[in-house]
């Protein structure tokens, strides 16, 4: 059986994610980058079992995801905290301009460029001036291991990029992006990129 199969079950999901992580990872993701005060309106975007609000203060949270099972897992585990719902990114009926942050946790890697784009795009909407997209996938980069590159190859999300095919698709909706890359927050080698994109009154050029 493909692994990438098994791992569809939140409680498979659930026991790798917690095998191969470092908790240092999940530690600096929200404080370095995410940085959430308590109010802070959030959209979690693919937000899969939720579990990113163990790391969050009291917020008001909104998140969606395409795997009925990951919602009805998120709901019974963290329904007192927020609100889950189950929809596709392309087709995802979002309020605009009502959110401080948005988040896209392990996402864009398992979208094409279009279907990134349509992501891209709903985040900036949803955002209200001077709110954060905040990104956060497996990349490719110069010079990485080959343990780093199988893992990469083998990932469930078949459209990992290198740095510069993550960040132009953000660029084309945010003006001002920042991007970092971690080799550290796994137990195993392997390289992440996170994005911040800031919303400005006009997208770019």
């Amino acid at each position: 059986m493909d692994p990438r199969t098994l791992l569809a079950a939140p409680a498979v999901f659930k026991v790798f994610k917690r095998v191969i992580s470092r908790s240092r990872g999940a530690d600096e993701l929200v404080q370095r980058h995410i940085r959430p005060w308590p109010g802070a309106r959030i959209l979690d975007i693919a937000c899969g079992l939720g579990g990113i609000l163990e790391q969050l203060p009291q917020v008001h949270y909104d998140g969606f995801d395409i795997d009925p099972t990951y919602i009805a897992s998120a709901r019974r585990t963290y329904g007192d905290r927020g609100t889950f719902h189950c929809a596709d990114v392309t087709t995802a009926d979002v309020q605009a301009n009502a959110y401080d942050i948005v988040m896209a946790i392990g996402v864009l890697h398992h979208l094409d460029d279009d279907q990134a784009r349509v992501l891209i795009a709903l985040a900036r909407r949803a955002l209200v001036t001077g709110g954060r997209l905040i990104s956060f996938d497996g990349c490719y980069v110069p010079g990485q291991s080959r343990i780093a590159r199988f893992l990469l190859a083998k990932d469930r999300g078949r459209h990992v990029r290198d740095e510069e095919g993550y960040a132009r698709l953000v660029r084309e909706q945010f003006a001002e992006v920042s991007v970092s890359l971690r080799h550290d927050w796994l137990r195993v080698p392997y390289t992440h990129i996170i994005m911040e994109g800031t919303r400005h009154d006009r997208p770019p050029a």
